[in-house]
């Protein structure tokens, strides 16, 4: 798996339960991410490579150099890269893990299937484990007939049956991917329920399949229709205990989403009957958290009031009612960290009340660490994050110029004060909710003679706009829509209007973006889709409550081909790349030194076409030049699906990554003339021979992209190198101190009279408004 959980404490019979034939060698990957894989380790030189003839790692003879690395875990290949590991050891399989075979009537001859076609529909299973998977066929629709043939905690077996029109074909999908209830007809229909032994393997199944209540519910079943074996009592007391580590632990997950009001109150509902006692007291540990955030948060509020009320002036009391009141009505356990210099000081006798409020306001303003006492520069960055709110929502340069001479006149409106205002404040345009809880149809212009583009937001729940979420843009394919691709990630909706699926569970933001014209059935490479994706995206980003250090960008089949080509062509916006059954093409090849810039979880099917061997040349660049951080994920006997199957994983290894917006150094390629701005470098007027556009492709033999590199040096300096004929440097003192001098090299030469560059509030601002990212905001550029 590549998701890990905390491994369970299992009681001796459990251990029992557990134990069968001899082990599998079998290998745990460590990767410097933190996942875990596990399964059989083998190494390849290419992902063409014929597998079954891969040489294992630890013996064989290795002809070519072999520095791609696959773990086979009996239901996907994981391939990743050397470079990628932190540490590997042998798995322990002294408990082999619970196989039920499901007697089918399998096709014992007939035709392989070694391309799985287009879905035309596929069957639920029924209680048998059977169903119907239809594909498109060189000569029409056909209709295989599959049968689930073995169940095991990881993956479940399906085989063709015995047809009219007969099949050799095996497919593996993930036990987790099975519903509920359909697992358990499945189950009760092949087992013998009067059978003891047979009884257990489901137990055991449940088990090591993490499904502890699963497993609580069918052992206490047991013991009822078996009353002379009291062996099984004291089992059931070690799985309630399972169980309540599993209830624990997504308790602390919701934690980690910002989801307080679930998480505190399953622990107040937390069953403790059987329960051992650390767990319980981690349990008492953290309602007591809970108490003490909830009464540090009242306390703050009195302490604060009391202060207000103590202010001699009344005028300055009146001053101070709004902001008062918003802090009275915002303050919550996301939010009372900005409190933490009021409450340091609050006891101070030296200071006086108004010194105090101060403390707060500003602190509330800018952030913990920042807050200052003198209370008329406090209340004038009121204002001035008032102003900064107008600015950014006004369409007019002309009105936009006006705000910004009024700014000026603001005690608090320095570069410094205005950024951190900008980073505490909520998303600056206001967005009403519409019907369905945290759902949002929003839509954005398409551009001059360009249909505008419709977006849709599912916001996780207890969404609070002064947390930052991590953020998944998600891009549907061809014969699917944004709302299906919302329901993937965030869940479907449910009668009260809620999604319970993983985004929601994980606290993530979807966007899901209407990107194709109607009837598209491809992938363009054009400006316009370009524009649609980065649109929506900066317009949610003003709308909602974005990290803009953990976007994601992600796409089914098409959309995955658009996300692999959107990504490499703006590289700085994105802390992963999920393209699933995506192909590489056109642009893809030409910018694969871009790829060494980003983090990529590709998913696709071992029989989706010849997608395998179109991809294999740059996934190939990517897992052998030790630079990315790429993982390519192959189900086994698999075509053109949406592999649900993966989506724990991709949580998982989202939750591991977030962009770094300021490398040292970076080296990228662009053939487009929309592909121009790169960290902190914006480029225009590419030289016409490296040039290509989406109409004219395919280029001509012996063509050259453009190349651009930026380095931030010692001494305050920056190093450019590119051929281009103009090009913009955008400065934050994240990549130079504004107050040493600035040196700057452009293909070697040194620009010179830059002493006397300083932050500009316009830049700032401008630059927030376009780009919307409230994190990482410019204050001054220079322009060649």
């Amino acid at each position: 798996m590549l998701c890990a959980l905390r491994p369970p404490v299992v009681l001796p019979f459990l251990v029992m339960l557990l134990l069968g034939a001899a082990p599998l060698r079998a290998t745990t990957i460590i990767l410097k991410n933190g996942q875990i894989l596990d399964g059989n380790l083998a190494q390849v030189a290419s992902l063409m490579e014929n597998l079954i003839g891969a040489a294992a790692v630890d013996g064989g003879p290795q002809p070519q150099i072999r520095k791609i690395y696959f773990i086979d875990d009996g239901l996907r290949r994981t391939f990743f890269s050397r470079p990628q590991v932190a540490d590997h050891r042998p798995t322990d399989n002294s408990a082999v893990h619970e196989k039920i075979r499901i007697s089918q009537p399998v096709a014992q001859n007939g035709s392989p299937v070694g391309r799985v076609g287009a879905i035309i529909s596929i069957t639920p299973f029924d209680d048998n484990g059977r169903r119907i998977f239809s594909m498109a066929g060189p000569k029409g629709p056909i209709n295989v007939v599959q049968g689930i043939t073995e169940i095991t905690p990881r993956y479940s077996k399906v085989e063709a049956l015995q047809a009219k029109q007969p099949f050799q074909w095996e497919m593996r999908m993930a036990t987790s991917s099975i519903p509920r209830e359909t697992l358990h007809k499945i189950l009760d229909k092949k087992i013998d329920r009067t059978k003891l032994d047979h009884r257990l393997k489901v137990v055991r199944l449940f088990l090591q399949s993490e499904r502890y209540k699963d497993a609580q519910d069918e052992l206490t079943a047991v013991i009822k229709d078996f009353p002379t074996e009291k062996r099984l009592d004291s089992e059931v007391k070690a799985l309630r205990q399972l169980h309540a580590r599993r209830i624990v632990d997504e308790i602390k997950l919701r934690q980690k989403a910002g989801q307080h009001r679930f998480a505190h109150n399953h622990l107040q509902q937390f069953p403790p009957k059987d329960v051992a006692g650390e767990t319980l007291a981690e349990v008492r540990q953290l309602i007591a958290d809970y108490d003490e955030a909830q009464a540090q948060g009242k306390e703050t509020l009195e302490k604060l009031a009391a202060q207000f009320d103590a202010i001699k002036s009344s005028p300055l009391r009146d001053r101070c009612k709004k902001i008062r009141q918003e802090i009275a009505d915002e303050l919550n356990i996301n939010t009372i960290d900005r409190m933490a210099d009021f409450n340091r000081l609050v006891d101070d006798e030296q200071l006086s009340a108004e010194e105090k409020v101060s403390l707060a306001i500003s602190g509330w303003l800018l952030g913990s660490g920042a807050a200052g006492t003198n209370l008329a520069v406090s209340l004038s960055l009121v204002n001035v994050r008032e102003k900064i709110r107008e600015y950014i929502n006004e369409p007019g340069k002309l009105k936009r110029s006006g705000i910004l001479g009024e700014l000026g006149s603001q005690e608090g409106a320095s570069v410094a004060q205005a950024a951190k205002i900008i980073a505490h404040m909520k998303p600056p345009v206001e967005t009403l909710e519409q019907e369905k809880p945290g759902f949002f149809q929003l839509s954005v212009s398409g551009g001059p003679q360009e249909q505008d583009v419709n977006y849709y937001v599912q916001l996780p729940p207890e969404y609070d706009p002064y947390r930052k979420y991590p953020t998944i843009v998600t891009l549907h394919g061809g014969g699917s829509n944004s709302a299906l691709q919302l329901d993937w990630w965030s869940g479907a909706v449910d009668a009260e209007g809620n999604r319970q699926g993983q985004g929601s569970r994980h606290g993530y933001i979807v966007v899901a973006v209407d990107w194709t014209k109607t009837e598209q059935h491809q992938y363009d490479y054009s400006a316009r889709e370009h524009a649609a994706v980065l649109g929506c995206l900066r317009d949610a980003s003003r709308r909602f409550a974005v990290d803009a250090d953990r976007v994601f960008l992600s796409g089914h089949s098409m959309g995955g081909d658009a996300a692999w080509d959107i990504a490499l062509a703006h590289p700085d916006l994105w802390a992963g790349v999920i393209p699933i059954v995506a192909q590489s093409d056109r642009y893809c090849a030409l910018y694969s030194d871009n790829a060494e810039q980003l983090s990529w979880y590709f998913v696709g099917g071992e029989l989706d076409g010849n997608k395998a061997t179109k991809n294999a040349r740059d996934l190939d660049r990517y897992l052998n030049n030790g630079k990315c951080d790429v993982m390519v994920v192959e189900f086994m006997g698999r075509g053109h699906e949406n592999f649900f199957d993966e989506i724990q994983n991709l949580f998982d290894w989202m939750g591991r990554h977030q962009r770094n917006f300021h490398p040292k150094q970076f080296e990228v390629v662009s053939a487009r003339p929309w592909d121009n701005f790169f960290w902190w470098i914006e480029v225009q007027q590419f030289p016409q021979r490296t040039l290509i556009e989406p109409a004219s492709w395919p280029p001509k033999r012996g063509f050259r992209p453009a190349k651009i590199k930026g380095a931030s040096l010692a001494n305050n300096s920056l190093s450019i190198m590119t051929g281009m004929d103009k090009l913009t440097l955008l400065l934050s003192p994240e990549v130079i101190d504004f107050n040493q001098p600035i040196r700057v090299r452009i293909n070697g030469k040194p620009v010179n009279n830059l002493e006397a560059i300083e932050p500009s509030l316009e830049v700032l601002l401008e630059d927030v408004r376009t780009r919307a990212d409230r994190a990482h905001p410019f204050w001054a550029k220079i322009e060649r």
